[in-house]
């Protein structure tokens, strides 16, 4: 009887502990808003019918690559993980078995999340449907398919810490500061990388090229930064994927759809407070204006095709058409995102804070590349705008990306 006792004792102990590690809703809502900062999504959703199954090709310099499996399925998943497990690999960047993930993943960044806020995301992709989708190996060129190699690059280029809280700011900056530097790896479009796609620390948020598309910078550079938006301005650009100075596009697009324009109101302003006290990173660069000839040509262009949308004086319709006076994306030293519009066109982002649409058909085919680029520099060197001049040739290698 004593022993029935004790193992109906043991069991009920055990009952109860299972009960007690059940996530509350309380952090499961919580890591799911954390998994919307990330943008998790936007990486490990190949088929919407199935999020966060993986599969999704991810392009890099040196090879593509496919986003893993974070559904809880036991066996092509996380479900068999257990929190050392996804901790080590979200903040280091090592799998269960021990390999190197490549830093597409972004774990240089995710290494200052905390442990909390790491095992509150786990308990989210714990409430998902398992999906059984298996990991497509990565296709990189040769040398940089051994992972081994990646040993040697976190030798050189990666630095686990946290994120370090700076005392003399507000506490609505330092969030800011935790979601930019950390979950939300804005560094990763943003910061220019070198040969071995590591962060150029030193220019952190002065743009670089992503994609085919240009990540503007993030500091606060006069002509090409934010330093002309507000903090309302970055907040609403954040939310809706507009404000009265530019519009989103491209990639970002796809931020603010999927990430940004989910998050909490304190989030976003903590984000915009953060990124409006940043000072340049490096300085912008001077400009020799285009000759006569060049911007009569593109002033014709222009005259002919944008005049009606943009107004003759470039101002548009602010969060209708985007103003090109004073459009730091459309004045950055790297012109692929303007090239990427003139030539495809552009949708405006629906958010339910700005449902309205808006249209920009694409030139590719009415314009030359000497007309193009014409035009393109009438633009950015027009109504205040300075910006290096812009090439046929860029044009034509631009036309030729996929």
């Amino acid at each position: 009887m004593r022993m029935i006792l004790v193992v109906v004792a043991l069991c009920s102990a055990i009952a109860s502990t299972a009960h007690a590690a059940e996530p509350s809703p309380e952090l499961i809502a919580y890591g799911k808003a954390l998994v919307e900062a990330g943008d998790c999504a936007g990486c490990h959703t190949a088929d919407p019918a199935k999020p966060f199954a993986g599969g999704k090709r991810i392009d890099t310099p040196f090879g593509a690559i496919y986003a893993p499996n974070l559904t809880p399925d036991r066996d092509t998943g996380i479900g068999a993980w257990t929190d050392a497990d996804f901790t080590r690999a979200v903040r280091t960047g090592v799998a269960p078995d021990g390999s190197n993930y490549y830093p597409a993943f972004p774990y240089p960044y995710f290494t200052k999340v905390t442990k909390d806020d790491t095992l509150a995301i786990r308990a989210y992709l714990g409430t998902l449907a398992p999906v059984a989708s298996r990991n497509k190996p990565p296709e990189l060129r040769w040398p940089f398919g051994y992972r081994r190699l990646m040993r040697v690059w976190n030798a050189m280029y990666f630095k686990p810490a946290l994120f370090e809280p700076d005392q003399s700011q507000s506490a609505a900056w330092n969030r800011g500061g935790y979601l930019v530097t950390g979950l939300g790896h804005c560094g990763a479009c943003h910061t220019p990388k070198n040969y071995f796609g590591a962060d150029k620390t030193a220019q952190a948020l002065s743009g670089n090229e992503v994609g085919g598309w240009y990540a503007p910078r993030l500091d606060g550079a006069a002509r090409t930064g934010l330093k002309s938006w507000s903090v309302e301005d970055i907040t609403e650009y954040l939310q809706s994927g507009r404000n009265a100075k530019s519009h989103a596009g491209g990639l970002m697009a796809e931020v603010v759809v999927g990430s940004t324009s989910k998050m909490s109101d304190a989030d976003v302003r903590a984000i915009a407070e953060y990124l409006k006290g940043l000072p340049p990173s490096r300085r912008e660069s001077i400009v020799t204006p285009p000759d006569d000839a060049e911007m009569k040509a593109g002033q014709a262009v222009y005259a002919k095709l944008c005049i009606a949308c943009h107004e003759a004086d470039g101002s548009g319709a602010p969060r209708i058409y985007p103003p090109l006076p004073g459009n730091a994306l459309l004045q950055s030293v790297n012109p692929s995102s303007s090239l990427r519009i003139i030539l495809d066109g552009a949708h405006t982002v629906t958010t339910p804070r700005a449902p309205n649409t808006g249209e920009m058909p694409g030139y590719a085919k009415q314009l030359s590349d000497a007309e193009i680029a014409a035009v393109t520099n009438y633009i950015r060197n027009s109504w205040g705008n300075a910006a290096p001049l812009v090439t046929a040739a860029q044009v034509a290698k631009a036309r030729r990306a996929p």
